[in-house]
């Protein structure tokens, strides 16, 4: 069952448009969906958030519904994009939250638009902001395979795309096991980004240190984490990124997995709504 919200359209500088789900009213919080997924993977948050807020989860440029432009598929033309929908909207106060690659896009935005002063805070849900590292605080399966490692995802990927994300879906689940109704549904949903799109992102969410970049967020900045077969010390990464923010603030979820806000919707919700509330 996807979720009740209807979506709209808004259309980029460039003539990509933008798919986008929006609910509440109050000061904004923008949810970023991970790769290569959608907006539907916050079904479970949205309508509890907007009790208090304007919730907005669009779907990247050749994502989910979103126009399958092949051009921009880097974390910086992500981040502008997020720009333009904050201005087209005419947003401010701005809680920009990011899952997995979106906590790249949301550093990527802060980088380059942090003196329009339109942000209040940030939180990255379990998101590694820098695959490539070598550093010990990085838990990403490709910081050992670097860029061998990521050819050969890419091959297995490319070879039986439904095959491939049958297992990733499995992998952000705690248990490593999807229900069927879930493992259906997500699978879907990833299946409408083409290969060609998802390789492209993925390749340059994979180059980008965007972990260098958090010292420099001066508004008050969650890190969830959780352990997962994504990110099997994700909870040490949580811990480490908040240490480097000087508004930095960590939340572990024992029992999440990388989809920690669709296993435990009731906690997430509930962290993310205090933390934006303060």
């Amino acid at each position: 069952m996807t979720s009740t919200v209807l979506g709209k359209y808004l259309t980029l500088s460039d003539g990509a448009k933008l798919y986008y789900k929006e609910l509440g009213q109050g000061d904004p919080i923008i949810l970023i969906h991970g790769w290569p997924c959608s907006n539907e993977f916050f079904r479970k948050n949205i309508e509890e958030l907007a009790k208090t807020h304007r919730v907005i989860t669009p779907d990247l440029r050749g994502y989910g519904n979103s126009s399958k432009i092949l051009s921009g598929h880097t974390m910086i033309q992500y981040g502008k994009d997020i720009a333009e929908l904050i201005s087209q909207l005419k947003l401010s106060k701005v809680h920009l939250a990011g899952w997995s690659m979106g906590g790249s896009i949301v550093l990527s935005y802060w980088q380059q638009f942090s003196k329009d002063q339109k942000l209040a805070s940030l939180a990255l849900i379990d998101s590694d902001p820098y695959p490539f590292s070598k550093e010990d605080w990085n838990p990403h399966g490709l910081r050992v395979g670097q860029a061998d490692g990521l050819n050969a995802m890419f091959q297995t990927y490319q070879a039986d795309p439904a095959a491939f994300f049958q297992g990733f879906v499995g992998k952000m689940f705690k248990s490593g096991q999807a229900t069927e109704d879930d493992m259906a549904w997500m699978k879907a949903e990833m299946l409408k980004t083409p290969p060609i799109i998802a390789m492209a992102a993925y390749s340059d969410f994979a180059i980008s240190d965007y972990e260098k970049v958090v010292p420099t967020v001066t508004v008050p900045f969650l890190v969830i984490g959780a352990d997962s077969g994504v990110y099997p010390q994700g909870e040490q990464l949580a811990h480490h990124l908040a240490a480097r923010a000087p508004k930095g603030y960590a939340e572990v979820f024992k029992d999440g997995g990388h989809l920690l806000f669709y296993e435990q919707p009731e906690k997430f919700n509930a962290a993310l709504a205090s933390f934006v509330l303060n």
